[in-house]
C-alpha cells in the first residue's frame, strides 16, 4: 500500500464524515417537518433553517462518490453493482426529498400535505438505507474472487443491518433537532429540545445493541481492538456531551457534539474496514484491499494536486455561506 492510496482512502472517509455532519442535520430537519411541527407556519419555519444549505450539503456525497470512482474504481464497481437496489432506494429518497422543497412552495396551503410527507419520508429513507449498507459492509457480504457479489435478501436486510439503519436515522434526527433548537425562535425551539431529551435515552439503548452486535458479528475487535473500543467510547462520550447540552439548553454544544458523533461513526466504519474496502463473507482471501482496488499512482498523483488546489476554495465558500445565514429563523406571521 502506497502513501497516496492511504491518503485517498482517508480523504473518502473525510468526505463521508463531512456529508453526514452537514447533511445529517438536513435529514433530521426534514424528518421533523411532520413529527415536530404542529402547523404549516412551523413547518415553513423549520424548512427555512436549511433553505440556503440543503442542496449544497449534498455535494459532499457527490464528491465522495466521484472520488471513489476515480481513486478506487474496483471498490466503486463492486459497491455500486452489489448494492444497486439499496443505492437506488437512497437515490429515490434524495429525489423525492429534493422535489418536495420546490413543489410545496408552489401549492396552496391545503395541498402541501403530500409534499410535507414526501420530504419527511425521503429524509428518513436516506440515512436508514445508508445505515443498512454500512452495516452490511462491516459485516461482510458474499463477495467472489473477481469482486462480484451474489447476495440474497437476508444478506442485505437482517437484524444487525436494521439496527444500524435505525441507529443512523435516529442520530440524524437528533442532529436535526439540535440544529432546529440552535437556529429557531419561539415554541418550536423549546419543543425540539424536549423531543431530543426523550430520544437520546432511546439512542443509548440502540448504541448498546449496536456495540454488542459489532462485537459478536464482525472482526472489528479482533483486528483493531484498541481503535474500535476507543472509537466506541468516543461515540458514547459525544452522545453524553450532546445530552448534557440538551438538558442544560446549551444548543451549540449539543449540535456540535451530535455532529461529532456522526463523524466518529464514519471513522469507526473506515477504521474497521482498513486495510480492506470490501469484506467477503465467503473467504477472507476474496477481500478487496486498498492496495489492489486503487487507480494507478499517476492518477492518484494528479487527483491529489487538483484536490489540494480546489478544496480550500470549497471549504472557504461553505464557511462563508454558514456565516452569512447564521441568524435564528423566526416564524412568519
Amino acid at each position: 500500500m502506497t502513501n497516496l492510496q492511504l491518503l485517498w482512502f482517508i480523504l473518502i472517509g473525510i468526505l463521508f464524515a463531512g456529508f453526514f455532519f452537514l447533511e445529517g442535520f438536513d435529514f433530521g430537519v426534514g424528518m421533523s417537518v411532520q413529527t415536530l411541527a404542529h402547523n404549516e407556519k412551523e413547518k415553513n419555519q423549520i424548512i427555512r433553517t436549511i433553505g440556503p444549505f440543503w442542496d449544497g450539503n449534498e455535494v459532499w456525497l457527490l464528491t465522495a462518490g466521484g472520488a471513489m470512482f476515480a481513486s478506487f474504481p474496483y471498490w466503486y464497481a463492486s459497491l455500486f453493482s452489489g448494492f444497486y437496489l439499496i443505492l437506488l432506494l437512497i437515490l429515490v429518497g434524495l429525489i423525492i426529498r429534493g422535489v418536495s422543497f420546490e413543489f410545496r412552495e408552489h401549492f396552496p396551503e391545503e395541498r402541501k400535505g403530500i409534499w410535507n410527507w414526501t420530504l419527511t419520508i425521503g429524509s428518513g429513507m436516506v440515512p436508514f438505507f445508508f445505515g443498512l449498507m454500512f452495516v452490511d459492509l462491516i459485516k461482510g457480504m458474499p463477495l467472489g474472487e473477481e469482486g462480484n457479489m451474489t447476495a440474497t435478501f437476508t444478506d442485505f436486510v437482517n437484524p444487525f443491518s436494521v439496527v444500524g439503519g435505525v441507529a443512523l436515522t435516529l442520530l440524524c434526527y437528533l442532529h436535526g433537532l439540535n440544529y432546529i433548537a440552535l437556529k429557531t425562535e419561539g415554541p418550536i425551539r423549546a419543543r425540539a429540545r424536549n423531543y431530543a431529551s426523550f430520544f437520546y435515552w432511546i439512542l443509548y439503548v440502540g448504541l448498546a445493541v449496536f456495540a454488542g452486535m459489532l462485537y459478536f458479528q464482525t472482526d472489528f475487535f479482533a483486528l483493531h481492538f484498541g481503535t474500535t473500543l476507543g472509537l466506541l467510547l468516543v461515540i458514547i462520550l459525544f452522545t453524553v456531551i450532546a445530552t448534557i447540552g440538551v438538558f442544560k439548553e446549551k444548543e451549540r454544544m449539543a449540535f456540535f457534539a451530535s455532529g461529532l458523533t456522526l463523524i466518529a461513526l464514519v471513522a469507526l466504519l473506515f477504521t474497521g474496514l482498513f486495510p480492506r474496502v470490501m469484506i467477503s463473507s465467503i473467504d477472507s482471501s476474496y477481500d478487496l484491499l486498498i492496495a489492489n482496488a486503487s487507480s494507478s499512482p499517476y492518477t492518484l498523483k494528479i487527483m491529489s494536486y487538483l484536490s489540494l488546489t480546489i478544496l480550500p476554495f470549497v471549504l472557504a465558500y461553505t464557511v462563508w455561506s454558514y456565516y452569512i445565514f447564521r441568524k435564528r429563523v423566526r416564524s412568519l406571521s
